[in-house]
C-alpha cells in the first residue's frame, strides 16, 4: 500500500497473513513496538505517525480530573481520527500506553538525564501501565479495547541505574518508564500482572480478533 505520508513499518518479521482483498490497515503511530507486534503477528500495514501535541492533551484531560486509562483511551482516538481523514477506507489502528505510579503519569523520557529520573522515582514501587487501542474508518470511531498491567520494580542502586542506561543507551528514550520489558530491561522487576502485549503498549490479540471480524486476517 502507497499513499502520501504513509512510511513503512518495521522489516517483515514472517510473511504477513493478511487477506487478499482485504481493507488498508494503517497504524496511526511512531511506536517501534506497536509496529514490531503488529508485523510478528502478520499483519500487513503501513505507518502514519499522527501529529497529535500529547502533552497539551494529557494537560487538559487531568485539569478536567479524568483517570490515566481515559487518556490513554482518549490520545488513541485522536491519533487514529487524524490519520483516518488522510486516508479514506482505511482502518486505522491508534494506540497509546500511559504509566501512572502514584497519581503521576510517566511520559517518555526526552534525555537520559530525564530517564534516569524516572528510574529513580520508579524504584521500588509498584507502577501501572494503561494501555488502549482503536480502530477508527473513514473518521467513524469501529472500536476500541483497554488493558492495564502492574509492575512491581526492585529496588535498584543507583550504580544499577547508571550502568543499564549505558547499556541500552537511547533505548531508554522510546519507551515510558524508560525500559522495554522484552529486553535487559526485565532484570528491572520483580512482578508483573497483566498482558505482555499490554506491557509493550498495546492489546494486541483483541485487536487481532477484531481484524479477524474484518476480514483483514483469516479465522
Amino acid at each position: 500500500m502507497k499513499s502520501a505520508g504513509l512510511k513503512p513499518p518495521v522489516p517483515d518479521l514472517l510473511a504477513p497473513l493478511s487477506l487478499p482483498g482485504a481493507p488498508p490497515v494503517v497504524l496511526a503511530s511512531a511506536s517501534r513496538s506497536r509496529a514490531t507486534m503488529l508485523a510478528a503477528a502478520g499483519v500487513a500495514f503501513a505507518a502514519a505517525p499522527a501529529g497529535v501535541d500529547e502533552d497539551e492533551v494529557k494537560r487538559a484531560l487531568r485539569a478536567e480530573g479524568a483517570s490515566a486509562m481515559n487518556v490513554a483511551e482518549t490520545l488513541a482516538e485522536l491519533k487514529a481520527q487524524q490519520v483516518s481523514r488522510r486516508h479514506p477506507g482505511a482502518l486505522v489502528i491508534g494506540g497509546d500506553q500511559v504509566l501512572e505510579c502514584n497519581d503521576v503519569l510517566f511520559d517518555k523520557p526526552p534525555d537520559r538525564d530525564h530517564a534516569r529520573g524516572h528510574l529513580l522515582a520508579l524504584r521500588a514501587r509498584n507502577h501501572t501501565l494503561h494501555a488502549s487501542v482503536c480502530v477508527v474508518r473513514d473518521g467513524a470511531y469501529l472500536w476500541h479495547a483497554n488493558d492495564s498491567a502492574e509492575l512491581a520494580m526492585r529496588d535498584l542502586s543507583d550504580a544499577y541505574i547508571d550502568a543499564y542506561l549505558a547499556t541500552i543507551g537511547d533505548d531508554a528514550l522510546l519507551s515510558v518508564g524508560a525500559y522495554q520489558i522484552e529486553g535487559v530491561g526485565a532484570q528491572l522487576f520483580t512482578r508483573v500482572r497483566g498482558d505482555f502485549f499490554t506491557v509493550l503498549g498495546m492489546p494486541l490479540l483483541p485487536l487481532l480478533e477484531f481484524l479477524r471480524g474484518q476480514d483483514v486476517l483469516p479465522r
